[in-house]
């Protein structure tokens, strides 16, 4: 019985993952407990989010470097609605942040898809644009949590339910049914499928019949969107935003998609995989922090490289795929 490539890979990362617990927890003394997981949880929660809209750009082919400054831009423009308007009712809150992020993903996704311009570049240059557009408007100013709800402050922290010391936070289950709707999404219905066709073959997808450029400004504009729920929770978080919130949150989000299994070239993927790139990835960050034998000047160069190995793995692992595929053919 052979097991599908997807499935293979969700099971290599669930070992990794638990590889890199044990290790972990046999160099820091008290590591495994439930404190742990409740504080990785909920940074998880958000870099999940940025992560799943992260790998609809990347499975057309396409990235989206502005994502960080997206979140930032989010948090502190909702803060800022909510300290004029504080008794918005609470669930048009986060949906008001999905469409703010989703403005700034419509603007890289039109740039990109109309003028057929390299996302990379239009990106770089929209994350400069956005932040500085977001020090600007802030004038050196930052939210802070006295004037904020008192509900929103302590959303962050809310349960949904517990199992023994282990708290499962609202924002941990909302982010986990954002990753099994775009799983489901992506999976089974064929809008969906249209992502993997534009990334794994864009000209055979025209000759199907595809809209790629309608494809790939939605797929920014999912990234948008759910960068915008992320910058609402990333607000619930830390109440006190700044105008560098959200600063180094796209490098973490492409490696949650590399390492998660998205081919970086497009066309393949699965964003249950990348939910687990996001853990895995947040893991190794918070736990450098604690792990004295490495300084926290390298923990950015640890994710690097973490990010190259997943690239170079997953590259190599393309290549004796095709190649294995050509030689049947030929057989």
């Amino acid at each position: 019985m052979r097991i599908p490539l997807s499935t293979l890979r969700i099971i290599v990362l669930l070992c990794v993952f638990a590889a890199t617990v044990l290790f972990f927890a046999s160099q820091i003394d008290g590591y495994l407990n439930a404190r742990l997981f409740n504080r990785i949880s909920g940074s998880v929660a958000v870099i999940a989010l940025i992560a799943v809209g992260q790998a609809f750009v990347v499975l057309t082919r396409n990235i989206d470097l502005s994502i960080g400054s997206v979140v930032g831009c989010t948090a502190y423009f909702t803060g800022g609605i909510l300290m004029v308007y504080p008794n918005l009712p609470p669930l048009l809150v986060p949906l008001l942040a999905m469409l703010i992020g989703a403005m700034f993903g419509a603007l890289n996704g039109f740039l990109v898809a109309r003028f057929r311009l390299p996302s990379i570049i239009v990106t770089l240059a929209t994350l400069a644009i956005f932040r500085s557009v977001l020090v600007q408007s802030s004038d050196g100013s930052s939210i802070t949590t006295e004037r904020l709800p008192v509900w929103l402050t302590s959303f962050a922290t809310q349960n949904a339910f517990s199992i023994g010391e282990l708290q499962m936070r609202w924002i941990v289950v909302i982010s986990v049914v954002v990753v099994l709707v775009a799983h489901v999404f992506l999976t089974r219905f064929r809008a969906g499928r249209q992502f993997f066709a534009i990334g794994s073959n864009p000209d055979a997808a025209a000759f199907a019949g595809i809209n790629a450029g309608r494809t790939i400004f939605l797929a920014f504009v999912i990234s948008g969107a759910l960068a915008g729920l992320a910058g609402f929770m990333f607000l619930s978080r830390f109440g006190n935003i700044t105008v560098v919130a959200g600063l180094g949150l796209e490098l973490k989000s492409v490696g949650a998609v590399v390492v998660g299994g998205v081919n970086i070239f497009g066309g393949s993927g699965n964003v249950l995989g990348v939910l687990i790139g996001a853990a895995l990835i947040d893991v190794i960050d918070t736990s450098l922090v604690r792990w004295e034998v490495v300084s926290e000047f390298w923990r950015e160069a640890v994710l690097g490289l973490l990010i190259l190995t997943a690239v170079a793995a997953d590259t190599m692992l393309m290549r004796r795929l095709l190649k294995r595929k050509t030689d049947g053919g030929q057989q």
